[in-house]
C-alpha cells in the first residue's frame, strides 16, 4: 500500500511539473535546440533561429552564434542574437559584446546603431564559458575535500593534483562537444579557478542506460544541488532534482519536481551569495535562497571561496552549456 501510494504521489508531482515547465523559455531553447539538429531546410531553420531568439534567454545567444558562420542563417541568427542582448542588458558582459561585434556586419539601421551605443559603454566581466567544447582546459582533478586539501602544504597539494588529474583524464571526456563522464567511479570534475559569490548556467542530461543515473553540482566544494532520476523511487528521488541534498537543518528537498524525461536535456540556473543558494531548474524556482551548510564540518560555516565541482556518481552524465558570472 505504501508503495502505490508514493507512485500515486510521484505521478501527481511529475503532472503538475510538466504542465507548469513547458512554458518556460529554458524549455523551450532545450526543445528548439533538438530541433535545429535535425532540421535540414533552410526555410526551417531559419524559424527555428526566429523562436530560438524569442526565447531571451543568454544560452539562447550562445546557441544562436552557431550559425553565425553559415551564410543562409546567419542574417537571422546575427538579428536574433542582438534582440536579446539589446532587451536584456544584465546580460552584459565580454561575452556578449563579443557576440554583438560579430552580429554586427549583419544587421543594419537602428538595430547597428543601438548595438554600437551599447558597445560603447563601460564594459563589466559578466558570464564567462568554462567548458569550450574541445577539452578539458580550465578543469583539474578532485584531491580530497577542503578542509584535507587546506592542512596540506604546497608540495604535497601539488603531487596530488598531479595524481587526480590523471585519474580526471581517465574518467572524463569531450563527446561531441560534451562534457561527458566515461568513467564508473565517484570522482569530480573541479573549475581550476575559484570562486566566491556567483551566478551559474549549465545544462546537464543523465543516460537513461546508466547503472542508477545520479549526479550534482558542488558549490564551493560543497556538496551539493542533486541531480536524480526521479524514478529511483528506492533512494527518495521523485522530489525532484535541484535540492541542496545534504542540508540536515535547512530545507534539503526541491518546492516542486521540475525535471524533464530520464534522458532528456535539463537547465540549472545557479545562484550563490554568502552561504544562501537559489536555483531555477528549467526555468522553476526549486530552491528559494536556502543556506547551504558545511558538509565536511557543520560547526563550521561555508567555505567563502573554492572550486565548483561537477558531480559523477559512477553513471554516465553529460554537461553543457557552463557559464559563470562573479558577483
Amino acid at each position: 500500500m505504501k508503495q502505490i501510494v508514493a507512485t500515486l504521489s510521484t505521478i501527481l508531482l511529475l503532472c503538475t511539473s510538466l504542465r507548469a515547465q513547458t512554458t518556460t523559455p529554458e524549455n523551450r531553447l532545450i526543445a528548439l535546440r533538438h530541433q535545429m539538429e535535425q532540421a535540414t531546410d533552410v526555410k526551417q531553420q531559419r524559424q527555428i533561429i526566429n523562436e530560438i531568439g524569442q526565447t531571451g534567454t543568454f544560452v539562447a545567444m550562445t546557441t544562436l552564434a552557431q550559425s553565425l558562420d553559415d551564410v543562409a542563417l546567419q542574417r537571422q541568427a546575427a538579428r536574433a542574437i542582438a534582440d536579446i542582448a539589446l532587451a536584456h542588458p544584465d546580460y552584459d558582459g565580454y561575452l556578449t559584446r563579443h557576440l554583438l561585434g560579430r552580429a554586427l556586419p549583419f544587421v543594419g539601421g537602428k538595430q547597428r546603431k543601438a548595438i554600437y551605443a551599447y558597445l560603447a559603454k563601460e564594459p563589466v566581466e559578466g558570464f564567462v564559458s568554462h567548458f569550450n567544447g574541445r577539452d578539458l582546459t580550465g578543469w583539474k582533478g578532485l584531491v580530497e575535500d577542503p578542509i584535507a586539501r587546506e592542512k596540506m602544504t604546497p608540495l604535497q597539494l601539488a603531487a596530488k593534483q598531479v595524481a587526480a588529474d590523471a585519474r580526471m583524464r581517465d574518467d572524463w571526456r569531450v563527446e561531441d562537444g560534451l562534457l561527458c563522464y566515461v568513467g564508473t567511479g565517484y570522482d569530480n570534475i573541479c573549475t581550476v579557478e575559484q570562486f566566491a559569490d556567483f551566478e551559474m548556467l549549465v545544462d546537464w542530461r543523465l543516460d537513461p542506460t546508466g547503472k542508477e543515473p545520479d549526479a550534482g553540482i558542488y558549490l564551493r566544494g560543497t556538496p551539493q544541488v542533486q541531480i536524480w532520476d526521479i524514478a529511483r523511487t528506492n533512494v527518495g528521488a521523485q522530489v525532484g532534482s535541484g535540492g541542496l541534498y545534504n542540508n540536515q537543518k535547512n530545507r534539503s528537498t526541491p518546492l516542486v519536481v521540475a525535471d524533464n524525461k530520464l534522458g532528456e536535456w535539463n537547465s540549472f540556473y545557479i545562484r550563490m551569495q554568502g552561504e544562501r543558494v537559489t536555483v531555477r531548474l528549467n526555468g522553476i524556482l526549486v530552491v528559494d535562497n536556502v543556506p547551504l551548510e558545511n558538509y565536511w564540518d557543520r560547526s563550521r560555516p561555508i567555505f567563502p571561496t573554492e572550486q565548483i565541482e561537477l558531480q559523477a556518481h559512477g553513471s554516465k552524465v553529460y554537461y553543457r552549456d557552463i557559464y559563470i558570472r562573479r558577483l
